[in-house]
């Protein structure tokens, strides 16, 4: 990276980055921005950086903005936020802008440069928090795993007689009758294919009901 910038309002948060860039790619042009004016301005008169560290949070707008543009114009610049922020509302459509990668100013510089340095090797900076919340949002909710045909009081009586509940105890945690619970049994035999409550507990545990 031989030229970089950073958006960012805060003295203290600009100090920090700088440290962490100037140890990962020292050498380096280093351009500040306080505002997102400013950075739009720059990025259509000059030649666009290698890298761009954006805020998201700034006194006259969101970072987004920035790093659309330079998707658009420059899709060749790196965009990386760099926020207190790691919630879906932020985290989305950052990366739909374009961002590259997402780091939380919670971390230490010397974390931070650490992630930095994997730009080079073609790995996304992305803090732990950040990686964990997208992988759990990309995950399968049980809802999704439960096989096509279950009801939902089916998928209730399986989930408990997976947990080794007899067919009483399941009558009375769900308030019904053992007659309704035997009926929901065979029909949830049937539709899965199964012909044990062995059997059908795998399955309960294959898409997380117990």
């Amino acid at each position: 990276m031989k030229t970089v910038w950073v958006l960012e309002d805060l003295q203290e948060s600009h100090s920090w980055l700088g440290r962490a860039l100037e140890a990962v790619f020292p050498g380096a042009a280093l351009r500040r921005f306080f505002r997102l004016t400013e950075a739009l301005d720059a990025a259509q008169m000059h030649p666009a950086p290698d890298l761009a560290l954006v805020d998201l949070s700034l006194p006259d707008g969101n970072g987004v903005t920035l790093i659309k543009w330079l998707n658009l114009h420059a899709p060749k610049t790196v965009c990386v936020v760099a926020s207190i922020y790691d919630d879906d509302m932020h985290l989305m459509p950052a990366l739909r802008a374009g961002a590259q990668g997402f780091l939380l100013k919670d971390q230490s510089w010397e974390e931070i440069a650490e992630l930095l340095r994997g730009i080079a090797e073609g790995r996304p900076p992305l803090s732990p928090a950040i990686a964990r919340r997208l992988l759990a949002h990309f995950r399968p909710s049980t809802t999704d795993l439960v096989p096509q045909g279950l009801t939902q009081r089916e998928t209730e009586v399986l989930g408990i007689i997976a947990k080794g509940m007899t067919l009483a105890e399941t009558a009375r945690l769900l308030g019904i009758s053992t007659h309704t619970v035997s009926g929901h049994t065979k029909e949830i035999y049937r539709k899965l294919n199964v012909s044990s409550r062995a059997e059908a507990a795998l399955t309960a545990r294959s898409i997380g009901l117990v």
